[in-house]
């Protein structure tokens, strides 16, 4: 079977060549695809074809992306957790460097001055001192978020000689792991704002992350101390961090999200959503997006998806795979598994799988299943999507 992929943006070529052209049929102007692959570009608003299955974002945010409505159709969200966070990582330790040391504003300076030679140089001497910065060993640094991105800046700021607090009640196993043995475990926010000298954010933007970074926050915040948000603009509220560095007891704020009134303050840096454009994340994104969505449209596999669980399962030869999403509600096993016993099939092997409000559920079957199978699995209450996989010989 060849399968159609629309692409929303202009995706890596070492991304697209984990496509075989004898299987995938990729464009940016394609009819009835069945999959979406994208970056950055909005489907809010989008109508949805009937032929799809998946979408892919070769990026970590799927803000961009109609979630729920996707999940209501069986329709899972792909996106690339990691594939960027090196990139990430050098960003905002460049951030804190840059904050530390007062650099910009330096540059701005030098930048301004007129004249040469002595007289250049006498201007130079003569500033110095306004742009006196701070060295990293012994400061400390509070990471809220300890996911692919958190953990590497953690790990990354002990090794500049920074002591390191992280915050992330529900940090996985995997990134637990990962983690230096030596970074502190804050028991709450505000415990980690109040014995921070700098703060980094790596949190998804959520409902219960917008504003997370507030003035009441801040003020625990040591005096001088310094923000940075590669993660979301509205996790923090930008007018409480305006106040704070009215005040001066924020020695600066830096973000990858401008607006009119960050940009122009003296105390800012404002890049231009800097966080993952380097060469190296985009082919890693995009192979990592490619890949995810080729092992599900070929065998039903699901990886890092955002609205529906991981689900693995090696397929069995000379077997049919059925791939069913459906609403997490009890006895759905049981149904699918009366409907392919009516229909004579036996099931050599079978996993389920939730999340939340959904679940996933494969079924290797011995024996072909026809059409009027699938119509009978789509009729069952709480089915969302159901999807003949080719068969594995």
């Amino acid at each position: 079977m060849g399968y159609r992929i629309l692409t929303l943006n202009n995706i890596s070529v070492r991304g697209l060549e984990r496509l075989p052209r004898d299987r995938y049929e990729v464009a940016s102007q394609i009819g009835h695809p069945h999959a979406v692959l994208l970056r950055s570009a909005d489907m809010h608003g989008m109508a949805l074809p009937a032929s799809l299955l998946a979408v892919a974002r070769a990026g970590a945010g799927t803000n961009n992306i109609p979630v729920a409505a996707l999940s209501k159709l069986g329709v899972p969200v792909f996106n690339a957790p990691g594939a960027n966070a090196n990139a990430v990582k050098e960003l905002v330790l460049a951030g804190l460097l840059l904050a530390a040391r007062n650099i910009c504003p330096a540059w701005a300076y030098v930048r301004a001055l007129e004249g040469e030679g002595a007289a250049l140089e006498h201007a130079v001497e003569q500033a110095k001192q306004r742009f006196v910065g701070f060295e990293l060993p012994g400061r400390t640094l509070g990471v809220i978020g300890l996911g692919a991105v958190g953990v590497q800046v953690a790990n990354s700021a002990e090794a500049l000689g920074m002591k390191v607090l992280g915050y992330d009640p529900q940090i996985t196993v995997q990134r637990a792991w990962q983690l230096s043995s030596t970074v502190q475990q804050a028991l709450s926010l505000d415990d980690l704002f109040a014995r921070s000298d700098v703060v980094s954010v790596h949190v998804p933007l959520l409902e219960s992350t917008r504003g997370l970074v507030n003035a009441a926050r801040l003020r625990l915040l040591g005096a001088g101390g310094v923000l940075l948000n590669f993660a979301r603009a509205p996790i923090v509220e930008e007018a409480d961090v305006l106040a704070a560095l009215d005040s001066g007891h924020l020695h600066a704020y830096v973000c990858d999200f401008p607006t009119r009134s960050l940009k122009d303050h003296a105390r800012a840096i404002t890049l231009p959503h800097l966080g993952a454009s380097t060469l190296e994340a985009e082919e890693n994104c995009a192979v990592m997006a490619a890949d995810t969505l080729r092992d599900f449209l070929e065998h039903g596999n699901i990886r890092n998806s955002v609205n529906f669980p991981e689900a693995v399962l090696p397929r069995q030869t000379l077997t049919h795979r059925i791939a069913i999403a459906n609403s997490n509600v009890p006895n759905m096993v049981g149904q699918i598994s009366t409907c392919l016993a009516g229909a004579g099939i036996n099931i050599a092997e079978l996993l389920n799988r939730s999340r939340g409000e959904y679940a996933y559920t494969l079924v290797d079957a011995e024996g072909a299943a026809d059409e009027a199978l699938i119509e009978r699995l789509r009729a069952i209450e709480g089915v969302l999507s159901v999807r003949l996989v080719s068969a594995l010989v």
